[in-house]
């Protein structure tokens, strides 16, 4: 089947941030359907939008690429802007991408993956233009988990969101949830079951292994013999990463100097972590900066001993982060400060812990009981990498998806193996 594919956040293996969408084109495309994948050029220094054009198009590994001039491609990027800009650019996306999706062939499903939640705008009006099956994936609920993390007050811009979601909801012929707890929100809005299919990130297994040699990078960070818990993905206000200095802050006090808390990545809050770090002479902290490639992003994360998936927030997260599955694909003890289905997941399977949302001495507590128990460690990594195995492997998430856009184009095909 022809698919086209809105996420304005395209990016490669590459690139920094999350695959996802690449992967599942890949998947696809190896499957025989064809993708064309509308994304944004703007700051997209691989696919960028060309002077005096509006739409650049690329091949990316037989994924035909349309990068228009709307929005912006990097998400860290609006972890620093206003929020009304970032809406503004959210809208202005959504409608450019309607306006170039309907330049195209006709394809036989439009498939649009949130977030922004406004790109499903653009699934709707394409759906509308073509008279096909209009696909939405959600990968975060919006505005709930904005108010949950106490980025968004505004009870106008929270009762607007609140309709568009459910707008979207209802007029998508089918529903893609990252987590359980996703569908779970989607069902509140009164959609039936069956109308939503659970498909949850994936475990990179060839990218991020146990067995790769992380020597360099952790030469380069200058970690030494010290054990080495890593946090890496964006420093916005979302991600409430000084829950982590604050843990780094009582490792200190308790003289474990053998202890180094890495974090990878870049966004609003992290001058004003850093300036923190130095305020306090929190040595133990480590800052690594965005590197160019998944490649190098695998090899830090192989550099340390285990990994961090913090959240600003006090309630249930029902999120789907990459960073976790990837973690559990390298063979991570793996600590999760959230409570939801992330931490019940890593729990059950004993590959790590979930500690107390907002109280940071219950992950210092976590990271000593690792950094003092090789045997621990050693189990807790087999179980992380034998769950992205069993659970978690791309290909098992993407056939789901695969499913559900036969079900709605050609049934038929859903007995090809």
């Amino acid at each position: 089947m022809k698919i086209l594919y809105i996420h304005q956040y395209f990016v490669t293996p590459g690139q920094q941030g999350g695959t996802r969408s690449y992967e599942i084109s890949r998947y696809l495309i190896g499957r025989g359907h064809s993708i064309t994948m509308i994304t944004s050029g703007l700051q997209n220094r691989e696919f960028p939008v060309r002077d005096g054009e509006d739409v650049t198009a690329y091949d990316v590994d037989g994924i035909r690429l349309l990068a228009i001039r709307s929005g912006y491609n990097d998400a860290r990027a609006g972890t620093g802007m206003p929020g009304w800009k970032r809406m503004l650019g959210f809208h202005q996306f959504a409608w450019k991408a309607a306006r170039i999706g309907r330049r195209e062939p006709r394809p036989d499903l439009v498939f649009a993956t949130h977030t922004p939640l406004m790109v499903g705008l653009s699934g709707v009006m394409l759906r509308r233009h073509f008279k096909v099956p209009f696909v939405f994936e959600v990968r975060d609920l919006w505005p709930e988990a904005l108010v949950n993390i106490g980025v968004l007050t505004s009870k106008p811009v929270i009762a607007y969101l609140r309709r568009l979601a459910g707008y979207l909801y209802r007029t998508s012929d089918h529903l893609s949830a990252a987590s359980p707890g996703m569908k779970a929100g989607i069902l509140a809005y009164g959609i039936p079951a069956e109308k939503v299919t659970v498909v949850t990130n994936a475990s990179d297994l060839d990218m991020f292994d146990p067995q790769k040699d992380g020597t360099q990078e952790r030469e380069r960070l200058g970690l030494g013999t010290r054990f080495a818990a890593i946090y890496f993905g964006a420093h916005g206000k979302a991600n409430g990463l000084e829950y982590v200095l604050d843990a780094a802050a009582e490792l200190k006090r308790r003289g474990r100097d053998d202890i180094a808390l890495v974090l990878h990545g870049d966004g609003g809050t992290k001058s004003a972590l850093k300036r923190r770090v130095v305020d306090e002479v929190l040595d133990n902290v480590v800052f690594s900066d965005p590197v160019p490639s998944k490649e190098q992003m695998s090899r830090i994360v192989a550099a340390c001993n285990a990994c961090m998936t913090i959240y600003r927030a006090s309630k249930e997260v029902t999120w789907s982060p990459n960073k976790l599955f990837d973690a559990l694909a390298a063979g991570k003890p793996v600590i999760v400060n959230v409570p939801g289905w992330l931490g019940e997941t890593v729990e059950k399977h004993d590959c790590g812990f979930m500690t107390h949302p907002t109280d940071a001495l219950t992950l210092a507590d976590a990271i000593v009981r690792l950094a003092d128990d090789c045997d621990l460690c050693e189990r807790l990594s087999t179980n992380s990498r034998r769950l992205a195995e069993q659970e978690f492997a791309r290909e098992k998430q993407a056939a789901k998806l695969e499913a559900a856009f036969c079900s709605l184009v050609a049934p038929d095909l859903l007995d090809d193996d």
